[in-house]
């Protein structure tokens, strides 16, 4: 599997390409990023070797040669994206919903199903969040809302091309690899890190304990899914997650 992944600057996304690194399946990856990979990402050894990185600061536009690049991969994971916390509806509407469906319409615009059958459509994973409605009402959080709406409007986008299928994939309560240290100090201040590890999660553990998922269970679901597995499910809370990964 050729894989294009958005958002590895992101807590998910750099965890999804340490997966797709570490996964048999995956032939190649190529990320779609504003920013390099940041160096004090630990990766392994022959990272480089299996990866092309594309340096693109306009998500709402694609110029034809580079939607031709893009459309000659298996499958897209979409992480990029970023708290509703700090900024305006329409700063976080074109980040999540816009930059989404500009990507998926260049996509299906440079004809990226044409050549694929309808057992093995080109498969766009899109990284919601729990709580996330399609239809949710005006009262509901913003990222409910503007979520919702991006899910909908790329499962018919996605619907409406030749052989492309959106999978919906929504993650709970998640936070930086314990794995990695150099994560925590990098993604997360020193607040944040203190209330991610000894206020939320154990209060999450007592109380909620099906809405946390280990950021590496995300990364290897994610990639999984990508390359054709749980194939007739479109949308995948995180229970199912949960569940699902342990088939991994």
């Amino acid at each position: 599997m050729k894989l294009l992944l958005t958002g590895v600057t992101g807590v998910a996304g750099l965890a999804i390409y340490r997966a797709a690194l570490a996964d048999s399946s995956v032939n190649h990856i190529t990320l779609l990023t504003r920013r390099p990979i940041p160096s004090w990402a630990v990766l392994p050894p022959d990272a480089a070797s299996k990866t092309t990185v594309i340096l693109h600061k306009d998500f709402l536009s694609y110029p034809p040669d580079l939607a031709q690049r893009l459309a000659a991969h298996d499958a897209c994971i979409w992480a990029l994206g970023k708290s509703s916390k700090g900024v305006t509806e329409e700063e976080y509407t074109e980040m999540t919903h816009g930059y989404t469906l500009a990507a998926a319409q260049s996509l299906k615009d440079a004809g990226v199903g044409g050549t694929r059958t309808d057992g093995n459509p080109f498969r766009f994973v899109f990284i919601s969040g729990e709580g996330v409605k399609q239809d949710a009402p005006w009262y509901m959080p913003l990222f409910s809302r503007v979520k919702g709406r991006a899910e909908k409007d790329l499962i018919a986008l996605c619907n409406s091309a030749d052989h492309m299928k959106a999978h919906i994939v929504r993650p709970g309560y998640f936070f930086p690899s314990l794995q990695y240290p150099e994560d925590r100090k990098n993604q997360r201040s020193s607040t944040a890190q203190w209330l991610d590890y000894y206020v939320l999660t154990p209060l999450y553990k007592l109380l909620i304990p099906g809405v946390i998922v280990p950021v590496e269970d995300l990364g290897r679901f994610t990639v999984g899914l990508a390359s054709g597995r749980w194939a007739n499910q479109e949308v995948f809370q995180n229970r199912d997650m949960l569940k699902l990964v342990k088939e991994l």
